[in-house]
C-alpha cells in the first residue's frame, strides 16, 4: 500500500451537520484537462488514494466524513475546481460541499467580496460548472445558496425488492444520481431512532440499481450509476410548496447529516414532476438532524433531450476548526481504519 509522507492541511466546515474537510496543503498532483478528467485519474491513482484514506478514516476522520481536493477549473470562468471524497472514493457531486466552499473562499478572501452584498464563488464540479452565491452583512457570511447542473427525472416508480418488502424508487439526476423511496414504504419514519434501518434500505435499493438501465446517465458513462438513496416522508404543502423530511444514504452506507445539496435537487426533478413544485416555488427541505435547506426551481432548460431543472439551495457553513496530519511511517495502522 502507498502511504502519505508528507503533512496535509485542512480546514474543516459543516454545512446543515454534514461535515466537509478541504485540503489546503500537501495532496499531490492530480492531473487532468477538466475536473472529471482528474477524478478519473484520482480514482486509479495510489498516491490520490493514500491521502484521502489518511483523512477519511479513523483515527483522523470517520465513516460518514466527507471532503475535497482543490484543483484547477476546467477554465478561466471558474475561481477554482474540486474533487469530492468520502470513505469509499470519489463523488460527482456535492451540494453541501459547494456551500461550505463557498463560505470558505469569501472567509479567507481567495474570492473577494464586499461586506455587504453578494458574491459569486463559481466552482467547476465532475458534474459540471456551479455556483456558491455568498451573501454577507457587516463582513460576516449570512447564507450560501447553492445554483447546481440541471436536474431531470431518469424513472419513475421502479420495484425493488428488499428485505424489509417491496418499494418504488423514483431515479432522478442532480448532479448525482439518486433513487427516492418513501421512508413510510417500509414502515420507517426518517429520525434517529431508525438510523440503522434506514442505512440498511438504502444501501440495498442503491446496490439493486446501481447497475441497471435506470441508472445510466444520458450522455457520459463516468456519471452512471445510483449515488444514493433518499429516504423521504412528506410533511404536507403549504402556500409556497411542499416541505419534506429526508435522510439520504450515499456511498455505501454513509448518512448525510445534512437534507443533502445535490439530492434536493433530484427530489425537486421528481416534485415538479408531481406538479407540486414549479417555477417560484420553495421546497422546505428537512434531514434527519431538523436541518433545513430552502430549495427552488428558477427556470427550464432543455437538457439531455428532456426537461431538466436549474435550482437554487439556501443553506449555511461554518467553520469547525483547521488540522495538520501526518502519518508515521511507523504506525502499524497505516492511513487507518473504519469500523463500520
Amino acid at each position: 500500500m502507498h502511504l502519505p509522507t508528507g503533512a496535509v492541511s485542512v480546514t474543516d466546515y459543516h454545512t446543515a451537520g454534514e461535515p466537509f474537510r478541504i485540503v489546503t496543503a500537501g495532496q499531490p498532483e492530480i492531473p487532468g484537462s477538466t475536473v472529471l478528467d482528474r477524478r478519473q485519474f484520482a480514482q486509479s491513482s495510489p498516491e490520490v488514494e493514500a491521502v484521502r484514506a489518511l483523512l477519511v478514516n479513523e483515527p483522523r476522520g470517520h465513516a460518514d466524513m466527507y471532503g475535497g481536493f482543490l484543483v484547477p477549473p476546467d477554465d478561466e470562468g471558474a475561481h477554482f475546481g474540486v474533487l469530492f471524497w468520502h470513505k469509499d472514493g470519489f463523488s460527482t457531486a456535492c451540494g453541501h460541499g459547494a456551500i461550505a466552499l463557498g463560505a470558505w473562499a469569501v472567509n479567507t478572501g481567495r474570492v473577494p467580496a464586499a461586506p455587504d452584498g453578494d458574491t459569486d464563488v463559481v466552482l467547476d464540479v465532475p458534474s459540471g460548472r456551479v455556483t456558491a452565491r455568498v451573501s454577507c452583512a457587516g463582513g460576516r457570511v449570512r447564507q450560501v445558496t447553492f445554483g447546481n447542473v440541471a436536474s431531470y427525472v431518469l424513472a419513475r416508480k421502479v420495484p425493488v425488492s428488499t428485505s424489509y418488502g417491496p418499494v418504488l424508487a423514483d431515479v432522478s439526476y442532480g448532479g448525482a444520481i439518486y433513487a427516492s423511496v418513501e421512508a413510510a414504504s417500509v414502515g420507517l419514519s426518517v429520525t434517529a431512532a431508525h438510523h440503522s434501518e434506514l442505512i440498511a434500505v438504502g444501501r440495498e435499493v442503491k446496490w439493486a440499481l446501481n447497475d441497471t438501465e435506470w441508472a445510466r446517465h444520458p450522455s457520459d458513462r463516468r456519471l452512471d450509476g445510483v449515488y444514493g438513496t433518499i429516504l423521504y416522508e412528506d410533511l404536507g404543502q403549504g402556500a409556497d410548496g411542499p416541505h419534506q423530511r429526508n435522510v439520504t444514504v450515499f456511498a455505501d452506507g454513509e448518512v448525510d447529516r445534512s437534507p443533502c445539496g445535490s439530492g434536493t435537487s433530484a427530489r425537486i426533478a421528481v416534485l415538479a414532476d408531481d406538479g407540486r413544485l414549479g417555477v417560484g416555488h420553495t421546497l422546505r427541505h428537512d434531514s434527519i438532524i431538523d436541518t433545513t435547506f430552502q430549495a427552488r426551481v428558477v427556470a427550464e432548460v432543455c437538457v439531455e433531450g428532456r426537461v431538466g431543472l436549474i435550482t437554487e439551495i439556501e443553506g449555511m457553513a461554518y467553520l469547525t476548526g483547521t488540522a495538520t496530519f501526518s502519518l508515521d511511517p511507523e504506525d502499524p495502522l497505516g492511513t487507518g481504519f473504519l469500523l463500520r
